[in-house]
């Protein structure tokens, strides 16, 4: 049985605590893990606490590049044993993500999660043009999503506010998942594999709620919708 990732996120960026054992089975599981909420991850920066774990750069190498393949930026390597940091750092490797470089005024979304997760966490301000936020579980705001920004969640999104950037509900394949917001009109918004963008609006803004049934996205207000 495979040991569940415990995931740290940091703005847009993933810290993943490895399990103890073998290298040569913890790659395999860790690929496995990715491949199985694929969507969820792809795109994301990715930070591997390995801890004591000696890995030399070949295999550092191969880790990129697996990491690679799936759309995933190795950001930063955690690691204790001082063979393992002199052969990050000379891949260019980041061995510190608690230096100033990696610290942004974005950068206060913090949560911790097994995957796959039902916790919620709650963000308590507008999301502004370039930030994202990733979370396993699912995601409430209360605030407003301005265009360009993007909330990538595993379970369902809240948006007490006006949605206009990118969301999507459901990462990791859960098509039960669904969107809520007061005022929507995202850029992109997406449930599991399906995609829809909002038509141009006549009328008054209202609440309304985004899920997929028989297949289709569709979008209903909260009033008159049997998810609500």
């Amino acid at each position: 049985m495979r040991t569940p990732l415990a995931i740290k996120g940091i703005g847009d960026r993933l810290v993943i605590s490895l399990p103890q054992g073998e290298w040569t089975t913890i790659l395999p599981d860790l690929m496995h893990a990715i491949d199985e909420r694929g969507d969820f991850f792809k795109g994301a920066k990715v930070a591997l606490q390995v801890d004591d774990r000696e890995l030399g750069p070949a295999q550092l190498v191969a880790l990129r590049q697996a990491l690679a393949q799936r759309e995933i930026t190795l950001w930063a390597l955690l690691a204790t044993d001082e063979s393992t940091c002199a052969a990050a750092s000379k891949l260019g490797i980041d061995i510190d993500v608690g230096s100033p470089s990696h610290q942004t005024e974005e950068d206060d979304y913090v949560f911790d999660s097994d995957l796959p997760g039902d916790e919620a966490i709650l963000v308590e301000r507008t999301l502004r043009s370039g930030q994202r936020l990733r979370h396993p579980g699912h995601v409430i705001v209360f605030g407003d999503v301005n265009p360009g920004s993007e909330i990538v969640a595993g379970g369902h999104i809240l948006i007490w506010g006006r949605l206009r950037g990118t969301v999507h509900a459901g990462a990791a394949g859960d098509e039960s998942a669904t969107v809520c917001a007061l005022d929507m009109m995202p850029t992109q918004l997406r449930i599991a594999s399906h995609i829809a963008v909002s038509p141009k609006r006549r009328g008054r803004p209202h609440p309304e709620v985004a899920f997929v049934r028989d297949g289709q996205l569709i979008a209903e207000t909260w009033e008159n919708s049997e998810r609500s």
